[in-house]
């Protein structure tokens, strides 16, 4: 969707008779359904001169194209400015142009990440140019215009009120290759710029283009196909064993046909592989060409998706994030604007007034998106109040909206060493469900060790970090997490406290999004949402004092006081038993992100005794059945 679009005359027109900003307010409400706001206001007014003298000055044709706040689709990105038309040899182009107020910057360490001072705090920024390379590398992947009519695109960024430093920050060594892609324009660059826009766009005739542009289907160009395909390849992390083959393949046979309405279930517990099948449907769905997104409510687990597909690699990662999206966004898409969209950890999806959800049920909002729509969901996994995503819910939503039912069950083990007694044994003693493992379970297949103190459990990760396997620290949400206005942007304040042991860590570092597989994640804490549907070798989890146990009652409870989550325990204050059951559930995923040990520390003495009772038990029993073997 185009804001506002017109040729390079009336642009300048519009400019002169102090009418341009009016004219794109007005658009925005008529297209958008909502009023700018007054930062965005501001930045036309500021910015549009700047622009408007370079489009005169450069002297490019009268029929050359503009575009403003183009709405990449599929996305919530707009791209500031687009300048269209043709260069001397004939060729269709069209320019993206990032534009910034800033006027300061600081360089960091990471690879095309920048300090900026936005809306009066310093915040960690993408490059000026690494913007604008991205968005013009999403319209040549997606925009079906773009690859079908040869389309040409370039970018820039262009810092209007910054002017450089000797040396200059954004100039730095480690910004020179996203440079090269993507010009960087600052204020003493404007003649630059202008020679930048009439050389590949100078002979006009762009009106065209923005009709092609913006009415260009989403389809995967062949480029990105060939690209996603080559990540998949070669990537161990990915590959389907056994059962997850077969429902790989009857998931495929239903949805490449977007013929007619459908609603795919995938059902399992942790470890039976629901995201290496989704993302294998991903990547499979897309060599269908088809438009195709990979949809995770949780920011922590679709980062962590991207990071393992693309290896760190962040030019890759550009390309391969484009294909994922959290679950909040679709509540105004067009009905069946996509084939299929594919949806993991579905037991997270949100009803009305959920944090930052417009809308008023993210299952129907999907459902309706969508040709063909693919749920993976686990009932046991919901943690919180307003988690709305259940199989039954979905079930009945599909068949509101006329769409056909398919169940697929996931049950054999692939996380936790095959152990899936050792997660029925948790079921068991931590009173989520009986089941019949009540005796124990193969140790020889998962490690479980119940620690007296935090500093072992502690201990015993940075001895598996150290021999080269994948561990992390996680604990349930009973202590409170220090915002990043008070000094806490990245895990600076060791809010798990534990006195009576004399031990503290922090939680994981809001800007760290790559807690789970950056080296610098072990020395934090992790929670339920950062570790949600990822998967560890270790784990050392803590589990506070919002779970307990009454040696009275024999029952295990939750402590609403102690656990610290607001949202999680939203309207709770009077249902013990609902409280409680979510609280086991988030224990189980902490317990189950291990697929080869848990080392575990209780707070709770009773709690603490209660388990330690329950191993007592086992151990008896084995010692017993080994002595029945030796008679």
């Amino acid at each position: 969707m185009i804001i506002y679009s017109s040729s390079a005359r009336e642009f300048r027109e519009k400019v002169d008779s102090n009418l341009l900003t009016v004219t794109i307010e007005e658009a925005f409400v008529r297209k958008m359904g909502m009023q700018p706001g007054l930062g965005e206001i501001r930045a036309w007014n500021n910015s549009m001169q700047f622009m408007e003298r370079v489009i005169r000055n450069s002297k490019i044709a009268d029929d050359c194209g503009i575009l403003i706040e183009y709405n990449i689709p599929s996305t919530s990105k707009r791209v500031d400015f687009i300048v269209t038309g043709q260069d001397e040899k004939g060729n269709n182009n069209f320019i993206i142009v990032e534009l910034k107020q800033w006027d300061s910057a600081k360089a960091t360490d990471r690879e095309d990440v920048v300090l900026a001072c936005v809306g009066s705090r310093e915040r960690e920024m993408p490059h000026p140019s690494y913007q604008a390379w991205s968005y013009r590398q999403h319209l040549e992947d997606m925009n079906e215009a773009v690859h079908s009519h040869k389309l040409r695109s370039y970018s820039c960024a262009y810092l209007h009120n910054y002017r450089a430093r000797q040396p200059d920050p954004l100039q730095s060594e480690q910004y020179q290759p996203i440079i090269q892609k993507a010009p960087l324009f600052l204020s003493e660059d404007t003649l630059k710029l202008q020679e930048f826009v009439h050389k590949h766009t100078g002979q006009g005739n762009g009106i065209n283009l923005l009709y092609l542009i913006e009415n260009g289907k989403i389809r995967p160009s062949k480029k990105l196909i060939e690209h996603i395909d080559g990540l998949f390849k070669g990537n161990s992390e990915f590959t389907l064993l056994d059962e997850q083959k077969i429902a790989y393949e009857s998931i495929m046979s239903e949805a490449k046909d977007i013929s007619k309405k459908k609603t795919i279930i995938v059902k399992g517990g942790p470890g039976t592989g629901k995201s290496v099948i989704s993302m294998n449907a991903l990547g499979g769905l897309l060599k269908k060409k088809l438009n195709v997104k990979f949809i995770a409510p949780n920011a922590s687990f679709r980062s962590a998706m991207v990071e393992t597909l693309v290896k760190q690699q962040s030019k890759n990662k550009a390309r391969a994030r484009i294909l994922f999206a959290g679950s909040g966004q679709f509540y105004d898409a067009p009905a069946d604007s996509f084939d299929v969209l594919i949806v993991d950890e579905a037991h997270r999806l949100k009803g009305k007034g959920a944090y930052m959800y417009q809308g008023l049920n993210q299952i129907d909002d999907i459902i309706k998106a969508s040709k063909v729509n693919v749920f993976f969901i686990d009932d046991f996994q919901r943690i919180r109040p307003d988690d709305i995503g259940s199989i039954e819910e979905i079930k009945r939503i599909a068949r509101m909206n006329g769409s056909e039912v398919f169940e697929y069950a996931l049950s054999a083990q692939f996380r936790c060493s095959g152990a899936e007694g050792f997660l029925n044994w948790i079921d068991h003693i931590f009173q989520i469900r009986e089941t019949g493992n009540f005796n124990g379970w193969d140790q020889d297949a998962f490690q479980f060790v119940l620690l007296d103190n935090p500093h072992s459990v502690y201990g015993h990760i940075k001895q598996k970090v150290n021999e080269g396997y994948k561990a992390r620290m996680l604990a349930g949400y009973a202590w409170n997490w220090t915002d990043a206005k008070d000094g806490n942007p990245n895990g600076e304040v060791e809010d798990v406290l534990i006195s009576e042991h004399q031990f503290s860590m922090p939680w994981n570092g809001r800007a760290l999004s790559t807690w789970a597989i950056d080296e610098r994640g072990v020395e934090q804490i992790g929670c339920v949402h950062t570790s949600q549907g990822l998967e560890f070798d270790y784990v050392g989890v803590i589990i506070g004092n919002d779970l307990k146990y009454d040696p009275d009652t024999k029952r295990i409870y939750a402590d609403y006081e102690e656990y610290k989550d607001k949202m999680g325990k939203r309207g709770l204050k009077n249902d013990n038993e609902q409280l409680t059951k979510l609280i086991k559930n988030i224990y189980k995923v902490l317990i189950s992100r291990g697929m080869k040990g848990c080392f575990l520390y209780c707070r709770n003495p009773e709690l603490r005794d209660y388990l330690k009772n329950q191993l007592n038990r086992i151990f008896l029993l084995d010692a017993a059945s080994s002595q029945d073997i030796e008679m």
